[in-house]
């Protein structure tokens, strides 16, 4: 299995022919968009569970007696 692994690397590795691609003017805003969403989803994350530790530490223990 090992031996078979080894082969296949050497054989995609040492016949790589380049990729001429390139990255339109769109593709960085797409990308900074996507990179502001996972750190505006992560505060609102973190924001949240501050608030639901500090509810929880913060409710108040209500008597069992009636008042009249």
């Amino acid at each position: 299995m090992n031996q078979l692994l080894g082969y296949s690397f050497i054989f995609f590795f040492t016949f790589i022919s380049p990729g001429y691609a390139y990255f339109d003017p769109g593709t960085g805003s797409i990308i900074l968009h996507a990179i502001l969403a996972f750190f505006a989803f992560g505060l609102s994350w973190v924001i949240g569970k501050y608030h639901q530790i500090k509810n929880f530490f913060s409710k108040k223990k209500t008597s069992t007696k009636k008042k009249l």
